[in-house]
């Protein structure tokens, strides 16, 4: 009788273990595809030139144009409606909250260091760039794990 109690016991753990695993490979998963729909939303956002100051041979990024870029790559990317919240039947539960959205354009002088001591990061642009950071919660697949909320950092610099 005590081995029956002893294999349902270590079952349960076995169970639990897996589950923990499981539940883990998926958040991580779940992190790399937020941050690859980052960085596609900062290269798309800064790659929106100002066509009038591009003329006059000033590498410069339209920021309305560059804003708009950035959302909907992130929408598209992770399938969120207009208001960054995900679409019904797709994975996240919550919005996704853009800390941090910021152009550097042609009034800086290059080479420019953006630092953000509140998330301890640090970029070095060469040329017009956009910097943006996300929160992304993880919508746990099992109870085991504690919640998870990343905040995800991205830059990207004009290409000319």
């Amino acid at each position: 009788m005590y081995k029956l109690l002893l294999m349902v016991l270590l079952s349960a753990v076995i169970m639990s273990m897996f589950a923990l695993q499981a539940d883990e490979e998926v958040a991580l998963h779940t992190l790399f595809r937020g941050k690859h729909a980052l960085n596609r939303a900062v290269h798309a956002a800064a790659q929106q030139s100002d066509q009038s100051k591009l003329a006059r041979g000033i590498p410069a990024i339209d920021e309305s144009k560059a804003k708009t870029a950035a959302l909907q790559y992130l929408q598209a990317n992770l399938r969120l409606d207009a208001a960054n919240d995900p679409l019904p039947g797709t994975f996240l539960q919550q919005r996704v909250e853009v800390e941090v959205f910021k152009i550097v354009n042609d009034g800086e002088v290059f080479p420019y260091t953006y630092t953000n001591p509140v998330y301890g990061y640090s970029v070095t642009l060469e040329r017009p760039g956009v910097i943006m950071f996300i929160r992304l919660n993880y919508p746990r697949t099992y109870t085991i794990m504690q919640p998870i909320t990343w905040t995800i950092k991205g830059s990207a610099e004009m290409v000319f």
